[in-house]
Order: C-alpha cells, then sequence, then structure tokens
C-alpha cells in the first residue's frame, strides 16, 4: 500500500506539511515544545508525546490558541508498556502517522574520572537518548511500510562530530542513535521510509542550565525552524559548520584536534552538580548561561538575497546539510 498523498503531488508541493500527522517526543518544554508550534504552524497535525502531562496540556491549549491542531498524550519513552500503549491509541484515534521526530532526550555533563562510580549516568542516557528513540521507531516503522511513507527525524548533537570533552555519556547514546538511523534507512529505501539526524548546536532549554556557561548557543526557535526544514526537505543530515570542521579535523589532523580539544577540557571546570557539591543559589537565566547570538540587524531586501544565494551555496558543501 502507497501514501498516495505523498506519490500523486509534484516534489516542490511534498514540502507542505498540510494533513500530516506529526509525533514529536519530549513535546512539553523547549525544542520539542518550539518544534510543535512551528509544525502545526505549517498544517500538520502535531501529536505531542512528553511525561509531565500538566505542560504536555499546556503546549496542546498553545498550539490550539495559535489555530493549530494538536493531540497530547502522556508517555514515557523508556517503558516499552507506556510507548506501545500510547502508539496504540495514536493509531486508533488517527489512524496514522507520517513522521516522527524523536526528539526527547537527557544530558550529563560530567568528566569520565568522575564517572567511574556512576554507571547509572551513562544507563540513564542511554535509556532516553537511544533505547527510547528507537522504541519509538520501531513501534512506527511498520504502519509506515504498509503505507510506503514515513520520514523519521533523530535530534542528535554536533558534539558527536567535535568529541566534546564531559559529554562522554550523553554523545555516546546520540552516537548510537545516529548509526542505528543509517543501517535502518539503508534497509527502508524501498518501503519509502527515510531519516534525518540533525547535529544540533547548544540550545537554550532548561536541559543545559545545570552545566553552567557552556558558549553560544542557538534559541528554541532556531531548533524548531531545523526541524522543519528535515521534515520538508528531508535531507540525510543537517549539521553546523563547527560540526563539518570538527569531522574534517578527525580526517585529516587527529592529533591536533585532540590537544585543541584537551585544552577545551582544561578551560572549562566540572559544574558543581557534576562534582557532586551543591550548586550555588544564582538568579542567572538560561539565556545568560548560554548567551544568544547578537541579533542581526535590519536586513535590505539585496542583503536577504545575498545571504539567500549564499546558503543555498554551502549546502552543497558535503556535511551541512546533505
Amino acid at each position: 500500500m502507497t501514501d498516495n498523498h505523498a506519490a500523486d503531488q509534484p516534489r516542490r508541493n511534498r514540502r507542505d506539511l498540510t494533513g500530516r500527522y506529526v509525533l514529536i517526543t519530549g513535546a512539553s518544554s523547549g525544542i520539542g515544545r518550539a518544534a510543535a508550534l512551528a509544525v502545526a504552524a505549517k498544517g500538520a497535525v502535531v501529536l505531542l508525546l512528553a511525561r509531565r502531562e500538566d505542560e504536555l496540556a499546556a503546549v496542546v491549549a498553545e498550539v490550539r490558541a495559535a489555530g493549530g491542531r494538536a493531540h497530547g498524550y502522556r508517555c514515557d519513552v523508556t517503558d516499552a508498556e507506556s510507548v506501545e500503549r500510547t502508539v496504540s491509541s495514536v493509531l486508533d484515534e488517527h489512524g496514522r502517522v507520517d513522521m516522527l521526530v524523536n526528539n526527547a532526550g537527557r544530558s550529563i555533563r560530567r568528566a569520565v574520572h568522575r564517572s567511574t562510580d556512576r554507571m547509572h549516568d551513562f544507563e540513564r542516557t542511554m535509556a532516553v537518548n537511544y533505547f527510547g528513540a528507537v522504541r519509538m521507531t520501531l513501534a512506527l516503522l511498520p504502519q509506515m511500510r504498509e503505507r510506503g511513507f514515513g520520514h523519521i527525524v533523530n535530534i542528535s548533537s554536533a558534539g558527536v562530530q567535535v568529541a566534546t570533552p564531559r559529554f562522554a555519556a550523553y554523545l555516546a547514546s546520540k552516537a548510537a542513535l545516529d548509526m542505528f538511523a543509517e543501517v535502518t534507512a539503508a534497509e527502508m529505501l524501498a518501503d519509502n521510509v527515510t531519516f534525518t539526524t540533525i547535529h544540533m548546536p547548544l540550545v537554550r532549554t532548561p536541559m543545559i542550565t545545570p552545566s553552567g556557561r557552556q558558549g553560544p548557543s542557538e534559541s528554541p526557535e532556531w531548533a524548531a525552524a531545523t526541524i522543519v526544514r528535515a521534515l520538508t526537505e528531508r535531507p540525510k543530515r543537517i549539521d553546523v559548520p563547527l560540526g563539518t570542521l570538527a569531522e574534517y579535523g578527525s580526517l585529516f589532523t587527529p592529533r591536533f584536534k585532540d590537544r585543541v580539544l584537551h585544552r577545551y577540557y582544561r578551560a572549562l571546570p566540572d559544574s558543581p552538580a557534576a562534582k557532586g557539591e551543591a550548586a550555588p543559589v544564582s538568579d542567572m537565566t538560561t539565556e545568560e548561561l548560554a548567551p544568544q547570538r547578537k541579533p542581526h540587524h535590519e536586513r535590505s531586501q539585496a542583503g536577504r538575497a545575498t545571504r539567500t544565494v549564499l546558503r543555498r551555496a554551502a549546502r552543497l558543501v558535503p556535511g551541512t546539510h546533505w
């Protein structure tokens, strides 16, 4: 059985999300909340999953107030029974899921030498970031294959390409998900089930607050726009320049890259939380902990056109937007 909605439309029109059923995990805050609003604004029906029921209901209400269509489901992606029950309810009520955004995640920033008695750090990140995403993918694959259409977006990290110090547990789980998507995408080619891996840079969400200052970051709205791109254009992967540069560094100057990362490791110490200490009381916001990039000045029409041409040309560079 083939998805006629996809097969009968010209390529350009297929980028329209109107009428698509898009399921987003970790949708109660941060990137998930922003993605729900952005995807619904493109005409999709958003099916939102999260553990925190009250916050999830607030996001559903916010989407509907903006004129979008949204449905919320309390679900813990680390619990097989919860996922099975939720997916069954979603399919019973809506008939299908066209696209899945594996956004739910857990991050831990701690040096490995401080983790020798904390195996649970690695188990917890794998439970959410890898097994949770795989569990959702496996649950939805059969109906996607039957209909001959599906697209899955995995939220990974630019840190996987960089091998950022102090994120061994987090990045190992994301790297595992990257490889799962690579293998599954090759196997699903004839079934028209495709994958996009987004190697996200640092995004200002509540998840990063315990880690303290880590450098420049992007907004949840920027991340949501990137997810919309992944759903509409369906590239193999979306990277940022830092990640691409780091991959080239691993290929051509691996020892030099290690020295650079070691200096970064020595320059930014573990946070009090990573050391097992009580974090000092602070009035700093998430925006202050991860400074926002400077806003662009008012753009002229010629400037916008130039940037559009340069952006499209940049996408031809391997690793930027495949």
